[in-house]
């Protein structure tokens, strides 16, 4: 008899990537979203987010993150007994601590797929899971779900302290850098003059930019950026400042203390050699 499980967004992009997947795994795959559209082959659609969820053996939430608390109180009371709801939002804290809520009845995952809805496998992708009740059991299930994939375990603390860097802080300099070039009014100049290093930069600033608004102002919300962030502005306006009164020794010190501290876990001179081949795919 195959598995029950249902997907609450299954309208969104993650949403969609979920119910494909549980379908080519041959489970009963259900689909709920109050605001999208749900679509896939031999998925059950429910207009209903209780009629949904209720002979589910599985329930994945691929919701906003500021809703997804209020979500949790709203379906687990309804639940049937022995039920998995999975959660997968990118900021933790005050998730966990609704699914730590949940009655007794209900086993919580709290998992961060760190790959987007684009891959087409999750062999060697990285999934975190957050511990709420028994990590042991937790991360067995979800193994069983994700076969193939690498998974890290870190508490909701962590989790959040790590992501704001992660995503955080790479999200936001990718969107105000988008935002520049945005407004270049000759971008096509600007294509024929660059080089490799902005090529992958735009690229990957681009791509970012496909993903949706609301999910990029949730990514920058995370409260554990602010340091991080201000540790950027500071650096950037350091750094302006030093190489307008040109103190030349200064801008160079900082560049090789950085390149010190990175050689101590990193290869550059590997990651250079990654970069070339990355430019040679976005040349294809």
């Amino acid at each position: 008899m195959k598995k029950k499980i249902t997907v609450i967004g299954a309208g969104g992009q993650m949403g969609q990537w979920f119910t494909s997947y549980f379908a080519e795994k041959d489970f009963e795959v259900t689909g709920h979203d109050s605001e999208n559209k749900v679509t896939g082959k031999g998925i059950i659609v429910s207009d209903s987010l209780v009629g949904a969820i209720l002979k589910a053996d599985y329930v994945v939430l691929c919701t906003p993150t500021r809703r997804t608390p209020e979500i949790i109180r709203l379906i687990a009371k309804e639940m049937k007994r022995g039920t998995y709801l999975i959660e997968i939002s990118s900021q933790k804290s005050k998730v966990v601590s609704s699914l730590m809520k949940m009655p007794d009845k209900i086993n919580p995952i709290c998992i961060h797929p760190m790959f987007g809805p684009g891959i087409k496998n999750i062999k060697g992708k990285n999934i975190i899971s957050i511990p709420i009740k028994d990590a042991k059991k937790e991360l067995t299930v979800v193994k069983s779900l994700f076969e193939g994939a690498n998974f890290v375990t870190i508490d909701a603390i962590e989790h959040d302290k790590k992501i704001a860097v992660i995503l955080g802080l790479t999200h936001m300099m990718n969107l105000v850098f988008a935002n520049i070039i945005s407004k270049d009014e000759k971008s096509g100049l600007t294509e024929k003059m660059s080089g490799s290093t902005f090529k992958v930069q735009k690229t990957l600033a681009e791509s970012i930019m496909t993903e949706s608004p609301e999910l990029i102002e949730t990514i920058i919300s995370n409260p554990e950026i602010r340091r991080y962030a201000e540790e950027l502005w500071k650096d950037v306006g350091r750094l302006l400042t030093a190489v307008q009164e040109s103190k030349t020794e200064e801008v160079i010190d900082y560049i090789k203390q950085c390149q010190e501290r990175l050689a101590k876990h990193s290869d550059i001179d590997e990651s250079y050699k990654k970069l070339a081949k990355m430019v040679k795919v976005i040349e294809k």
